[in-house]
């Protein structure tokens, strides 16, 4: 079956154009006009990605973000008319995996649905099921972290970001490096994406910067992570 992805935009000449291109490359496409019909129709489909608009009707963007990430891990990819870095940063913070500045070109849009879908469905090698380190467990078939037996909740990106760390246990990894590997294509040196992405880790790990259990900042180069002492 194709994946399926939500559409939700304001304006219906931005819907169809997008429509357009996603069903050219044979996905299936359901759409919404404003924020609670959003909802309501990713309760009621299910998708596989959701492409959403910030400035919405009744209920912004973020606000959608924020009520589908109480209920489900699915890559968010957030459209916005505005390139302003903390409009792209709070969509981050809020639980999106991507974000496209319109007006954008339907080939990178393509490109970053394409990341994002692959990324979410990706399988585990067949010889590794589980990566631990002392205290954390992650799960790749159930794609599910415990940190001291306790679940996180974290999106797509942040458990492909985390367990891409765990691998390299000990390594520094410089952030173009880890946009490489866990957004999947040139992010255009968008740096900060990394760093909005980390911070939220160690939020959801309890993670005091100044004093790290796991995650470590290598200041000038990027991020490792290491066993606790």
């Amino acid at each position: 079956m194709p994946e399926k992805i939500l559409v939700v935009d304001d304006e219906q000449s931005i819907v169809e154009l997008i429509r357009f291109n996603l069903e050219k490359e044979d996905w299936q496409v359901v759409t919404a006009y404003d924020g609670d019909e959003a909802i309501a129709v990713f309760e009621r489909e299910k998708p596989d990605l959701v492409l959403l608009d910030i400035m919405l009707p009744l209920k912004d963007g973020w606000a959608v973000c924020k009520e589908l990430r109480k209920v489900s891990a699915v890559p968010i990819i957030m459209l916005t008319a505005k390139d302003e870095e903390p409009d792209k940063i709070k969509g981050l913070e809020m639980g999106a995996d991507d974000y496209v500045t319109k007006p954008f070109s339907p080939k990178e849009l393509i490109a970053r649905v394409r990341a994002a879908l692959r990324r979410a469905s990706q399988a585990a090698p067949a010889s590794e099921h589980v990566v631990t380190l002392e205290g954390l467990r992650i799960d790749i078939d159930r794609h599910q972290v415990t940190l001291d037996d306790e679940l996180l909740v974290l999106t797509p990106k942040e458990f492909d970001l985390l367990l891409v760390l765990v691998r390299n246990k000990g390594k520094v990894l410089s952030r173009d490096v880890l946009l490489e590997t866990v957004w999947g294509y040139d992010y255009g040196g968008e740096t900060r994406t990394v760093d909005v992405h980390i911070r939220r880790l160690r939020q959801k790990m309890n993670e005091d910067p100044a004093r790290p259990r796991y995650i470590h900042t290598v200041h000038g180069v990027g991020y490792k992570v290491e066993e606790p002492r």
